[in-house]
């Protein structure tokens, strides 16, 4: 009988401890939670946008280009306004051209076709652009000279089509301050 009585008693402790420890007595389990508002992301932007273009004469006077003939000695200028836009903390870009070939259909020697000048106001756009607050206004300048030396009947008719350029806006590291 001892036994059953033992047997009786550890039963008895046994369910008392799960009740215990099971959701059913006093034990207590502490526990605190808290949250935070870390914010919102938002993404910069880098884009290039043609703005008025326009080809002016040796004297400065504005031309259409698709009826201007040009002849020896003309010296003809392309300025193109670029908005550039560059937003973000870390942002940094270089510009590039692109579709300018040295002479396309006329002579090499009767004519000069300048590397594109990009200018910031009258200052050179520096090799890397970064954000100023606002749209930077760049401008593209193209010189397409006919040389005076060309002889003869040279390059009569010929043509130089300048409907490939363009202009690209490439992200960069930012150059450290």
């Amino acid at each position: 009988m001892k036994n059953t009585t033992l047997i009786k008693g550890s039963a008895a402790i046994a369910l008392g401890a799960a009740l215990l420890l099971g959701g059913g007595g006093t034990l207590a389990n502490w526990n605190a939670s808290a949250t935070q508002t870390p914010g919102t992301i938002v993404a910069g932007d880098l884009n290039v946008v043609n703005g008025v273009g326009a080809w002016k004469d040796p004297s400065g006077t504005t031309i259409d280009i698709s009826t201007y003939r040009v002849v020896p000695g003309d010296k003809l200028t392309f300025r193109q306004d670029l908005n550039v836009t560059l937003v973000g903390d870390n942002m940094a870009a270089e510009i590039a051209t692109t579709g300018i070939t040295a002479t396309n259909g006329f002579t090499p020697a009767n004519v000069t076709v300048s590397d594109v000048e990009l200018t910031v106001g009258e200052d050179p756009v520096p090799a890397t652009l970064t954000p100023t607050g606002a749209t930077q206004a760049v401008t593209a300048t193209i010189t397409f000279e006919f040389k005076t030396a060309t002889s003869g009947r040279a390059d009569v008719n010929a043509t130089y089509n300048f409907n490939n350029v363009g202009f690209t806006l490439t992200q960069v590291a930012k150059p450290l301050s």
